[in-house]
């Protein structure tokens, strides 16, 4: 595994996390306060069969942030930045949380980008206590973003502590702008895309933990439900971080997710 920095149209530096030589390309999104080790498990199972690339976040680990204001179409088009920079083709994309908002919506916006999307623990259609909720928590980031005990409780489960801890290392480490602007795109993007969802046409992949209170089962089945090539799996006995809990399950459903081929009408 090695770290690049690659160099987008704009100019920004992007680093990431580049394993794997053969195979076609799949590109990681992280979520909002962590960096492109949190797809550590998976960058090292699926380096054999693809060209893996993990990225920090506009303004995470060694990414430059967006301009001041961005909302989510702004990462998106980030995103589609990143594909271009690469020069790899359209590629695979899988997001966790706050990735998953953006690989939809690439996957929406330029499907030429994109071969096939997976959404990790991804938000859909909050209710509206929810919404009021995270976006009051958005709001309080923007000033100071705190403590993150209260999260890291949701995500984890008291037996993952040095799970728990390594996370709460990234978002120690975060900067403060990166994170704000990041969380605000991520509790405003929840139906940014969601009318748009049937669009994609590429095969689809929903999966959460069936303890996940925010990222629940039942958004995943809906978003699988509206998409023509949809699946879901639900993973027993984890919350929001499974990419990281239970890193078997989700390299072997990212690997027949590979495999899947594209319908064409």
């Amino acid at each position: 595994m090695m770290s690049q920095i690659l160099r987008l149209s704009d100019g920004a530096r992007i680093r990431g996390l580049h394993a794997g030589e053969k195979g076609a390309p799949l590109l990681l999104l992280h979520g909002v306060g962590l960096r492109a080790e949190a797809w550590g498990p998976q960058i090292a199972a699926l380096a054999d069969g693809a060209r893996v690339i993990a990225v920090d976040l506009p303004g995470h680990g060694e990414s430059d942030p967006l301009p001041g204001g961005a909302r989510l179409p702004d990462y998106v088009a980030w995103a589609a930045r990143v594909v271009q920079a690469l020069g790899l083709g359209a590629v695979n994309i899988a997001g966790h949380s706050m990735g998953a908002l953006i690989a939809a919506g690439l996957a929406v916006d330029r499907p030429e980008l994109v071969s096939r999307v997976a959404l990790l623990n991804a938000v859909f259609r909050r209710s509206p206590a929810a919404r009021i909720a995270v976006l009051a928590r958005a709001a309080e980031i923007a000033v100071d973003p705190g403590d993150s005990t209260a999260a890291l409780a949701r995500w984890f489960t008291p037996a993952e502590k040095l799970l728990r801890d390594q996370v709460a290392g990234w978002l120690q480490g975060v900067s403060h702008q990166g994170y704000a602007a990041a969380y605000r795109a991520f509790a405003e993007g929840d139906q940014t895309y969601a009318d748009r969802i049937s669009a994609i046409t590429c095969p689809l992949l929903a999966m959460t933990g069936d303890g996940d209170p925010n990222s629940t089962p039942e958004m995943s089945r809906m978003i699988a439900a509206l998409a023509p090539q949809g699946a879901v799996e639900v993973i027993a006995g984890h919350r929001h971080m499974v990419n990281l809990t239970a890193p078997q399950t989700v390299t072997l459903a990212l690997q027949r997710w590979l495999c899947t081929e594209k319908v064409t009408a």
